[in-house]
């Protein structure tokens, strides 16, 4: 398992910069919708949404197209409702209904409403790597890295030192020590981007936003694979699992992070006439 693990990393590591670094805008958002319906496949399957195992991917893939169609500058003005609107509606989605979910105090058995949290969760996901990328490539890697060694932190700090569980009836390997070991872990990273970039060190406190989202989005993936009875949610990474099984801690902390980047552009463009009066 650890070898399979390690062999696709280092395949899919460089392809991955390749592509985020030298793949032009349109390119890199369609590369994203590629990812982004296989995990939307995933989702169906999973949650065993009938005859939509083909089609849910399928109607994922052409929304991100229709989104890719007004890409073009004479629709700038959509294209801002359309990137503000998505984010917020992930960030109202994790910030006060994933919380809810994940307390145990209800659970979804609507078919119609696990389809709509599959786009609440995907959709979102896929507009925070397309305008993070518009943005800066290297501050798309940078928010990346944040989560990965968050993840990484807690698997080995809770499997070193775990003690006190985080949530048992979701996740019993996750640890209270396995929170501790990504924050500090976190800490640390942001502190030398800080110091090798020449930034404010505030950015560590959004650092740990997103360390804390990254493990709300790897705790629903495993209260929905609890529920479906599966140990991944695909098989299509040798050692890894699915789609879903890497970028769960992406799809919360990417939307909230573009959410608030961009909001102060929507603001500006969408309301320019409202931003100037209340200056």
């Amino acid at each position: 398992m650890l070898k399979a693990r390690v062999l696709t990393s280092l395949v899919l590591i460089p392809l991955f910069l390749a592509a985020l670094f030298y793949l032009p805008e349109v390119y890199w958002a369609l590369l994203m919708l590629v990812i982004i319906t296989i995990g939307a496949w995933e989702w169906a399957s999973m949650n065993r949404l009938g005859g939509g195992q083909w089609l849910y991917p399928a109607v994922t893939f052409a929304i991100g197209l229709l989104a890719v169609a007004v890409t073009d500058t004479s629709y700038v003005f959509i294209q801002q409702h359309l990137l503000f609107w998505g984010l917020l509606a992930s960030a109202i989605f994790w910030t006060f209904f994933v919380p809810i979910w994940l307390s145990g105090r209800f659970r979804i058995r609507n078919q119609v409403g696990v389809a709509i949290i599959g786009w609440v969760i995907l959709i979102p996901t896929w507009l925070a790597f397309v305008s993070l990328h518009r943005i800066q490539p290297g501050l798309l890697l940078a928010l990346m890295v944040a989560v990965w060694i968050a993840d990484s932190a807690a698997y080995f700090a809770g499997k070193r030192f775990g003690r006190h569980k985080l949530a048992p009836k979701i996740s019993p390997g996750k640890t209270w020590e396995g929170v501790l070991g990504a924050w500090l872990a976190v800490s640390v990273y942001g502190l030398i981007l800080c110091s090798t970039l020449g930034i404010t060190p505030w950015i560590i406190l959004g650092l740990w936003g997103i360390t804390v989202l990254s493990i709300m989005g790897d705790l629903l993936e495993s209260l929905v694979k609890r529920h479906a009875e599966v140990k991944d949610s695909g098989r299509l990474l040798p050692g890894h699992g699915g789609v879903l099984d890497r970028i769960d801690g992406l799809t919360s902390s990417l939307p909230l992070a573009a959410f608030f980047i961009y909001f102060p552009l929507y603001y500006h463009y969408a309301y320019p006439l409202w931003a100037s009066v209340s200056q």
